[in-house]
């Protein structure tokens, strides 16, 4: 006899001493979902959905029949608690999903939950390096003081924002393979402890989610907001207006989360953990400010390539070379980032093929997951006043330590490095650094030496000695 779950001695000992009904019944009985009392024969027996199931109204009530001859619908020798009908239980979107998922080649249903299996590690290795590389980005982004800039301070509130919707996801999705993957037997049920179980609890962090994802979006527009402005308004110099930025890109995510999650949880409360709540039509409180997000976006795109090749044929100034830099990285990631984000808005192609499933399912997470990833490398890892920012620290802490090796072992006292902007004739700016030294003794080659080691090749560098 195989051993029993906790859940089915708990309903069995339940039972036990209660007074039973008179003639043929039913005996109490544990489905592995709830525990049926003894029943009458020839009667039904009524109970309230369970909230341990997922896309359950938990308003609606589910229903086990004991037949005329004693014996749970459905019973036979090796289960005998028989058949429990749990479909009245589930909402509209549940049902259509499991009509879709089960459509088909008998069979396909398992495989999309296989690619759907796969596509969750997927989400784990992208959510993981985007989370690495926001951080590694907003490190850098604060440590240098030279990359304090209004368009890095741009950059690090649509970071800060990514990282909280990155974060939340890998909460829940540890929670979901730790917490509810944990088997204590078995032919026992999951455990039911963790996020997506505890009222309250769950709904905040997917409130949490959503208001981080609709920060990302509000703070994409301002990139693309400022971005225009730099490169369109000739009149004045763009300003970092706080106020406005903050307020659009923190406060109005605020509004419309709360309004959101008020309707929803007035109209939707009465399901566990608001499951598929992202299929309901209250979800376009938020996805129609996304989608006009989007939409202005690329307005703004479109408006700043125009401006932009008109500018560069009149002018090649330094100030237009670095709007083009700028304008390069929004030109990728824009429509990369908006690409991504219009596949995740279509719903899960889940009545198509295997084939189709997968394609959507890989694309869509791959994109979504990476996109923290994309944004780092193009934003920050591939942005040339990064890269000049940290070459610089590195060069000036080599330098540090072969100019004081040069000075114990020649005559001066102290190497110097400046770097200036010199522009050569018809061509844009460049860095250059140059070398000095402070000598304390009679004239010595060795400065000259210290200099020639520590700078870059010409026309990079220029080796000067002085004093």
């Amino acid at each position: 006899m195989a051993e029993m779950c906790p859940e089915e001695l708990e309903c069995l000992e339940r039972y036990r001493n209660a007074e039973m009904p008179p003639g043929l019944f039913c005996n109490a009985t544990f489905d592995d979902v709830l525990c049926w009392p003894p029943t009458p024969a020839n009667t039904s027996v009524s109970q309230a959905c369970p909230g341990t199931m997922k896309g359950v109204d938990l308003r609606k009530l589910v229903h086990k029949v004991c037949q005329p001859d004693g014996l749970w619908e459905y019973q036979t020798e090796n289960d005998t608690s028989g058949t429990t009908n749990y479909a009245t239980c589930y909402t509209e979107e549940m049902l259509n999903m499991m009509i879709n998922l089960a459509a088909g080649a008998p069979g396909d249903s398992l495989k999309k939950i296989h690619v759907a299996k796969n596509t969750r590690l997927l989400e784990v290795a992208g959510l993981s390096l985007s989370l690495a590389s926001l951080f590694v980005s907003l490190f850098i982004f604060f440590h240098f003081r030279s990359l304090k800039n209004n368009r890095t301070k741009i950059h690090r509130n649509l970071f800060v924002a990514m990282v909280i919707q990155v974060l939340v996801r890998l909460v829940l999705y540890l929670d979901q393979v730790v917490i509810r993957g944990g088997v204590s037997n078995s032919e026992c049920r999951v455990t039911v402890q963790g996020i997506d179980n505890t009222p309250y609890v769950c709904e905040s962090f997917y409130i949490l989610l959503e208001y981080a994802r609709t920060a990302m979006f509000m703070w994409m527009f301002i990139e693309g907001l400022y971005l225009n402005t730099m490169i369109s308004v000739t009149v004045f110099s763009p300003r970092f207006y706080d106020k406005f930025y903050y307020t659009t890109g923190w406060g109005a995510p605020v509004v419309m989360t709360t309004v959101w999650a008020v309707v929803t949880g007035l109209n939707y409360g009465h399901v566990s953990c608001w499951w598929n709540y992202n299929l309901t039509n209250l979800y376009w409180i938020l996805e129609g400010p996304r989608i006009a997000v989007m939409v202005l976006n690329v307005a703004f795109l479109v408006n700043i390539i125009i401006v932009l090749v008109t500018k560069m044929r009149q002018s090649n100034s330094s100030e237009a070379q670095q709007v083009r830099k700028a304008v390069k990285a929004a030109v990728v990631l824009l429509p990369l980032l908006g690409v991504s984000n219009i596949i995740n808005m279509v719903d899960a192609p889940l009545g198509r093929s295997v084939a189709e499933f997968a394609v959507w399912s890989y694309l869509t997470h791959f994109l979504t997951s990476f996109q923290g990833f994309f944004v780092s490398l193009l934003y920050c890892f591939l942005n040339g006043e990064v890269r000049l920012a940290i070459s610089k620290m590195i060069y000036d802490y080599c330098s540090l330590r072969t100019a004081d090796t040069y000075r114990r072992g020649s005559g001066f006292s102290s190497v110097f490095l400046t770097t200036v902007a010199e522009p050569a004739r018809g061509e844009p700016a460049r860095s250059l650094v140059t070398c000095g030294c402070v000598r304390t003794k009679p004239s010595s080659p060795a400065c000259q030496g210290v200099c020639r080691m520590l700078l870059p090749s010409p026309p990079a560098g220029r080796v000067h000695t002085e004093i």
